[in-house]
């Protein structure tokens, strides 16, 4: 389980707010380095595929290793994941997020890619992978063109994601006919009780969870979502590794909204309240949860309490905090295009009353979001550093046989997993996963080529004694003949170089 982009001092804040302990303060066991291969302060890219694949990798690649020389990219190659791992093995797998699932994080885990920005590689090979589970946004993604039917919510960082599929495809009808359950509400969802299940409750983001009731009352919670998640996956009786992301968090820090922030703590809280819950009824269970980077740099403190710091109590802190009823990004999405609602929007997010100066910073502001948070921050004596990432030690929470204790590398993750499932090695996996087209097919006395007449569809080609082979990109099967064999992995493309599974 990942909060994506926490830093400690909002964990702190939320257990105020919340009024007593957090469900993550009983599984505390240590911190987390979190540094990319390149730099001191990573993205969710790269520190997704450290935790997935358990390589250091450079920021914005999903699920690629590069190889460097003078600290330049020299060439990249794909690391197979816990998760496909966990797939070779026989276990069941899901991915479950707030964000669009083909966001950064969960992307590290079950796609590889040269861009986290690469949305349509991504779904394609997510739909491939075969998961059992998948509940989260992004349904733009997997649609060739702009629906009219997408539901549309508020939405923050990383909403710029594309509203059609360049390659023409529509991945719905792929999902359908791999027997999944295709779900778009709450009430949809709680009717499923069995099988496969793809869920897709929003075009790009779920909503943070203060918005939720009221502005997206037919989206699940991210507790919710984990819960049937666990007992779907726990029905089948065959063991499964499952992802679970409280993706907002990070959304809300790179506004600086601290309202947001704590919303979306409270929602990652309930999950692993209710993955905890599964695994002290389900004791051969190992729960891991942590935060993948540090985010804004947000202080209990700021200028104003330079010197009154230590007479300043808890409820200045925090009753400002709890005057807002939305996000800066909920109140925001209420606001009409003339701004004729100010007040009724600055309401909303608990700024009332405001002084004549502060209004008319908010009237004049070429984004409220972030004017509405600079507000909020100074009344509730918090400071911010950066609207991006930071580079501290994150905190590492932890239940169940074999969990990770101490200060550990995010790399390190996958040594504890496939420990605990069993697994001798993810290096064994990748041999076998993850060969060179090229390579493979011209030792067999191929004539091999990429072809890209359609660049957004490519193809792998090898051709002998009448045989054709073709293996489109992104999927899980090739092409014998014309006749279709599966795989037990995804065709991977990548500069100009193809992947592709032994078996």
């Amino acid at each position: 389980m990942v909060m994506d982009g926490t830093n400690s001092d909002v964990l702190t804040l939320a257990r105020w707010y919340k009024g007593r302990a957090l469900a993550l303060d009983e599984i505390l066991v240590g911190g987390v380095k979190t540094y990319s291969l390149q730099s001191g302060i990573t993205d969710s890219a790269a520190a997704g595929t450290a935790m997935a694949t358990g390589h250091k990798t450079s920021v914005d690649m999903i699920g690629l290793v590069p190889k460097l020389k003078n600290n330049k990219i020299q060439s990249v190659q794909p690391a197979v994941s816990i998760l496909e791992a966990a797939k070779l093995k026989g276990l069941l797998t899901g991915i479950v997020s707030t964000s669009p699932i083909q966001h950064a994080t969960p992307a590290a885990f079950t796609s590889h890619t040269l861009s986290r920005n690469g949305y349509d590689d991504i779904a394609e090979q997510q739909v491939y992978q075969g998961l059992d589970i998948v509940l989260g946004g992004g349904k733009v993604s997997l649609l060739p063109k702009k629906n009219d039917n997408i539901l549309h919510t508020p939405s923050g960082v990383g909403s710029n994601m594309p509203f059609n599929r360049k390659d023409g495809e529509n991945l719905l009808d792929e999902i359908k006919r791999s027997g999944y359950a295709f779900v778009e509400t709450n009430s949809e969802l709680e009717k499923v009780n069995k099988g496969k299940v793809w869920g897709s409750f929003a075009d790009v983001d779920i909503a943070y969870e203060l918005d939720r009731p009221s502005l997206a009352p037919n989206q699940p919670s991210l507790a919710y979502m984990t819960k049937k998640a666990l007992n779907l996956l726990h029905n089948q009786q065959k063991g499964f590794f499952l992802f679970v992301e409280g993706s907002k968090i990070d959304w809300a820090a790179h506004k600086n909204d601290p309202v947001g922030m704590i919303s979306e703590v409270l929602s990652f809280d309930a999950a692993v309240e209710e993955a905890l819950h599964f695994a002290q009824q389900n004791p051969n269970t190992l729960l891991i949860a942590v935060a993948d980077h540090g985010n804004s740099g947000l202080t209990m403190g700021n200028q104003n309490t330079n010197k009154s710091y230590s007479k300043t109590p808890i409820n200045q802190f925090i009753d400002p905090l709890k005057k807002a009823k939305l996000t800066a990004t909920g109140a925001a999405s209420l606001l009409k295009k003339d701004r004729s609602n100010i007040d009724e929007v600055t309401s909303y997010y608990g700024l009332s009353p405001l002084s004549v100066q502060d209004m008319k910073r908010i009237e004049t502001t070429d984004n409220v979001e972030l004017e509405l948070a600079k507000q909020m921050a100074k009344r509730a004596n918090l400071g911010f550093t950066t609207l991006g990432h930071s580079g501290e030690d994150v905190f590492l929470y932890a239940y169940g046989p074999g969990k990770p204790t101490g200060l550990i590398n995010n790399t390190d993750f996958p040594s504890y997993i496939t420990k605990f499932l069993g697994i001798s090695s993810l290096n064994h996996f990748n041999q076998t996963l993850f060969m060179d087209a090229k390579v493979y097919y011209e030792k067999k006395g191929y004539k091999v080529k990429v072809d890209l007449t359609d660049r957004h569809n490519p193809l792998f080609i090898a051709e002998k004694k009448g045989q054709k082979i073709i293996y489109p990109a992104n999927k899980n099967y090739k092409l014998v003949n014309g006749k279709r064999n599966d795989l037990i992995g995804v065709n991977v493309y990548v500069n100009q170089q193809f992947w592709i599974t032994e078996k």
